[in-house]
């Protein structure tokens, strides 16, 4: 698939670290309101593994451009595929470092997030939308249908009647009503979304890691869970956290009135 406008594949994706422990992820193919190429999602993959692997990262922030976050699939790239090439595409390998990233990520949203955008930020574990902010899954409208989770993680997101609605009729929703359905966490001005996304990145930033690991892993692997099995691995991670000097650390600090410096040992 092509990147027109002679962009360079890795400038697709912009990496920033705007601040210590933080770093901003930011789409970048305007000409094509972000759509996902293979090369954008390929992009994606690589620094989230290099992401989850630096120490000096703590939380990530993923974001698009003022009016779009992302459009969706590149319909160029799939007009013409067969089944078997659709099949050889992997995607669920390509996004698995996105899945199953250990370090917090927060998408902070502007404008639309349809298909394939609306999937990836899914994927997040936060999500901050400006009041501009659609999301819809309209794969439907062109003959098929969600192919990077949609189906799966829409219903556990919003439930199933909210699920079935906007699948079966490509109806995008408002981020007003995104957050009463449970999908968004906060609705803000459009001009505040990177101030906000920041805000609570910098705030988890400061908190300890092996906690906040802990407490991703607990909620994510606990979902699907029977209740007892999830309270089990909530029970033995808790107790993990009470080897870590960060325990030692953040209840002393408590003790003595000063701010704790955790150091994720």
């Amino acid at each position: 698939m092509a990147v027109t406008d002679q962009q360079r594949p890795e400038d697709t994706l912009l990496l920033e670290h705007p601040e210590p422990g933080i770093a901003v992820l930011r789409l970048n193919r305007p000409h094509a309101t972000n759509a996902l190429s293979l090369e954008l999602q390929q992009q994606l993959n690589r620094r989230f593994t290099e992401l989850a692997a630096d120490d000096q990262v703590r939380c990530i922030v993923l974001t698009g451009g003022e009016k779009v976050f992302a459009a969706g699939g590149d319909i160029t790239g799939l007009i013409d595929a067969d089944p078997i090439e659709i099949y050889k595409r992997h995607t669920e390998r390509v996004w698995a470092p996105i899945q199953h990233c250990p370090k917090p990520v927060i998408a902070a949203i502007c404008g639309y997030a349809f298909g394939g955008g609306c999937e990836l930020a899914m994927h997040a574990d936060i999500l901050i939308a400006g009041e501009s902010a659609s999301f819809c899954q309209p794969e439907i409208r062109i003959g098929i249908m969600p192919g990077i989770g949609g189906t799966q993680r829409l219903v556990r997101a919003v439930g199933k009647t909210k699920a079935m609605s906007m699948a079966l009729t490509g109806r995008p929703i408002s981020a007003q009503e995104a957050w009463v359905a449970g999908l968004v966490s906060e609705v803000c001005p459009d001009d505040q979304v990177m101030e906000t996304a920041l805000k609570t990145a910098r705030t988890i930033a400061r908190m300890p890691p092996l906690a906040v690991e802990q407490i991703k892993e607990c909620i994510l692997h606990g979902m699907d869970a029977s209740l007892e099995s999830a309270l089990s691995l909530e029970r033995k991670a808790n107790a993990m956290l009470f080897a870590s000097r960060d325990q030692q650390e953040g209840m002393q600090a408590f003790l003595e009135k000063r701010h704790p410096n955790f150091t994720g040992e």
